[in-house]
């Protein structure tokens, strides 16, 4: 058997052994054509037809088999994707001297077999002058096949000395000035710095400097941006597009003058504002994926008051039966047929089961003053092979069209079946449509209606992939799959305002729009000090585009567990950002744990400090509370972060871009954390103004960088002076 799909997988960032690369052939580069054997397969040809000639057979070569980023980008594929790809190979052929505008008619044939035919015009650059009229004069192309046009480029002017800050929450660096980077949304498991990929880009961002501008492509399509890489005094944007070859519309570029406050406030005039949350979600968030049971959930609870730590928050991840992901594991029903939602009184809880009584579990949380959001994955799981009501919801969605869809192979629509890594072949509701975001939200209804829950953690919304897919208005994955997770977030927003409840979503996959639709954290990363800095700078860069309510993993997620100086840096430095949680990856509970509770810690450190210290800074955070509840409604009336990056308020002074990882937070705290194993000062930048060193009392005039030593009890934050007294007792140790 041999399989070519022109578009691959869709992974936006590796090219498949059975894949046209590049998908629309260009003039002047080489065009690689592959396919997938099966290992019977001992040769492959190409007939290939170019403007109607008689098709010429050319032989393929072996080739290395990659799968969805499997060789280029070490994935996580499931282990049964991986013997796949060990039991089969890969055959290619590159192609040459191309000319645009050519169509090329193909199949591959096979001594197991053949494709269909196949076939794609090839495209080439042309000088255009349809774009933005803010752009350099004779930097305008488009990529023409003569039919329709695919991309358009262009250039703004930098001057010297702007930076370039935003696009999206950005884990490497704030200023962007020199690099390249692109707006896809994409599930980068760990390493984000490295691979400076993220969950949640924008085509937005800041230029800082002089009277100060911003810019925002409006579009949902794939962005390239080329920050003075090439060309140091330009800004080369290259958008996606798909037009008539005619067309002259194709870029809608806003352009916004002034300083980053007016910048962001009118972007967020255009996308939408947060909206305003209650003030529990700025206390404490604990989590961990091994909290699986109802009486680990209250263990852990239990010990939060035992260690006079408190939480206000408790996420479950690990709730669910894993296939129908609406019902408790263990839980007892008969199958509804006809993939109806259920109500409370469909399920009984057995005693012996992981949750014998979830519904007094959330009251008993409730009455502790805990809220619970339950953890939340956008697709159906069709692996292994679904039975019960796993399969009747799988089935009724299908019937009612509520799922997105595909172009199978001979040109018709079937269900899209998931193509990352995670629940692979799952299907996935099309929550950009309405009526499928309450058909899929309905069956999540009793949770919120009769049982209390309070936010829903809305994860894994990176998994739509490819141009290929249809979704229920017609349109493509090209153009709608980054929009998903803005959708998703709002459905299940909805699904909480229609109870009368805020619309707490806490989601890692974002794109424009999210700033509307509830709390993010940075996603999955190891406990290292780099991944730390990395995570603050996504925070920053995130708040820069307008998420004001932000979290990260604080010291980490995976992996073996933090110093105790790592937690204890991160644990005083999460106390300053809006969302404060920790949480865990599953280890399979193998011994010893590496739950991230402070007490966990504690123990396997074996350092005294860590809960003192902990405690300390969780106290000083419930103290800190109404000051952020009050700065959050007054961020979202001024159109500003929360946390706030220096260039806000100190866009003149140049020393700002040598302090990456400072930050106002509202309008009356500086915040400088120590970021650097083993570091017992902190030198930082004391911006213009009278402070107050939160900790000691002392008074500083501000506009000049100053030495803090800072143990780990501490950490180096200041209030203006106007507001000490109002703040005073926020930072007691009493």
């Amino acid at each position: 058997m041999i399989r070519h799909r022109p578009g691959g997988s869709g992974h936006p960032y590796s090219v498949d052994t059975e894949q046209r690369d590049p998908v629309i052939p260009v003039q002047g580069e080489p065009l690689v054509l592959g396919v997938f054997a099966t290992n019977d397969v001992t040769e492959v040809s190409l007939e290939l037809s170019i403007d109607g000639a008689p098709p010429r057979a050319l032989a393929l070569e072996r080739s290395e088999r990659r799968s969805r980023g499997q060789v280029i980008d070490g994935g996580h594929l499931a282990s049964a994707q991986a013997r796949l790809a060990r039991a089969s190979g890969g055959w290619s052929i590159t192609l040459l001297d191309l000319e645009a505008g050519a169509t090329l008619r193909y199949r591959f044939t096979s001594d197991g077999g053949s494709t269909r035919w196949f076939w794609v015009r090839v495209a080439g650059w042309r000088p255009t002058v349809a774009i933005p009229g803010a752009a350099i004069a004779g930097t305008g192309a488009v990529l023409d096949d003569g039919e329709r046009i695919h991309r358009v480029r262009f250039a703004l002017e930098l001057a010297a000395g702007e930076k370039v800050v935003g696009f999206g929450e950005r884990f490497d660096q704030l200023d962007q000035r020199g690099l390249t980077l692109d707006s896809m949304v994409f599930e980068q498991y760990k390493s984000q710095g490295a691979e400076r990929k993220t969950y949640m880009p924008m085509p937005f961002a800041h230029v800082v400097g002089g009277a100060g501008w911003g810019f925002h492509v409006r579009t949902s399509r794939r962005v390239w941006f080329d920050v003075g890489a090439s060309v140091s005094d330009q800004l080369v944007i290259e958008v996606e597009v798909d037009a008539e070859s005619a067309a002259t519309d194709l870029v809608d570029l806003a352009l916004y003058r002034g300083r980053p406050r007016g910048v962001l406030d009118s972007f967020l005039s255009e996308v939408g504002r947060p909206e305003e949350l209650p003030d529990w979600v700025f206390r404490l968030w604990g989590s961990g994926n091994e909290w699986n049971t109802q009486a680990e959930v209250m263990r852990q609870i239990e010990a939060h008051r035992e260690h006079d730590i408190p939480v206000g928050t408790v996420v479950i991840e690990a709730w669910s039966d894993e296939s129908t992901f609406h019902t408790w594991r263990d839980a007892q029903y008969e199958v509804r047929e006809d993939g109806r939602p259920a109500c409370l009184a469909d399920f009984t809880f057995p005693p012996d089961g992981a949750w014998p009584d979830p519904k007094g579990m959330i009251d008993e949380l409730h009455e502790r003053d805990v809220r619970l959001v339950l953890w939340q994955i956008p697709l159906q799981k069709m692996r292994p092979h679904p039975k019960g009501q796993a399969k009747a919801d799988a089935d009724a969605a299908v019937r009612a069209e509520a799922v997105i869809r595909e172009t199978s192979p001979d040109g018709s629509l079937r269900p899209y079946r998931n193509r990352g890594w995670w629940f692979p072949l799952g299907l996935m509701p099309d929550l950009t449509d309405e009526r499928a975001a309450r058909w899929w939200t309905e069956r999540r209804r009793y949770l919120v209606e009769e049982m209390g829950v309070d936010g829903f953690k809305t994860d894994g919304g990176e998994h739509a992939w490819g141009h290929d897919l249809v979704y229920r208005d017609g349109k493509s994955g090209g153009e709608k799959n980054n929009t998903f997770p803005v959708a998703y977030a709002a459905a299940y927003g909805d699904l909480m305002r229609s109870v009368g409840k805020p619309p707490v979503t806490f989601s890692r996959a974002g794109f424009t729009g999210s700033q509307a639709h509830g709390t993010f954290w940075a996603g999955d990363e190891n406990s290292t000090w780099e991944a730390f800095r990395w995570s603050l700078t996504a925070g920053l860069t995130a708040s820069a585009s307008g998420i004001l309510y932000w979290g990260w993993d604080v010291a980490g997620f995976s992996g073996d567990i933090p110093s105790a100086e790592l937690y204890l840096r991160s644990i005083a430095a999460g106390a300053f950002v809006p969302i404060m949680q920790y949480h865990s990856e599953f280890n399979h509970h193998r011994k010893p744990s590496r739950d991230r509770t402070p007490w966990n810690i504690a123990a396997r450190t074996s350092n005294d400090r860590v809960l003192p210290v902990t405690r300390r800074f969780a106290h000083i955070r419930e103290r800190l509370v109404p000051y952020l509840a009050q700065e959050s409604r007054a961020a979202i009336l001024a159109g500003e972060p929360l946390m706030r990056p220096l260039f806000f308020d100190d866009a003149e002074d140049e020393r700002i871009w040598e302090h990456p990882h400072q930050w106002r937070l509202g309008r009356d705290l500086l915040v400088a954390p120590v970021v650097t194993e083993g570091e017992s000062e902190r030198m930082l930048l004391l911006p213009e103004g009278r402070w107050v060193d939160a900790f000691t009392g002392e008074r500083l005039r501000g506009g000049s960088e100053v030495v803090r030593a800072t143990d780990w009890d501490e950490i180096p934050v200041y209030v203006r002076e106007e507001a000490w007294e109002g703040l005073r007792s926020v930072f007691d140790r009493g």
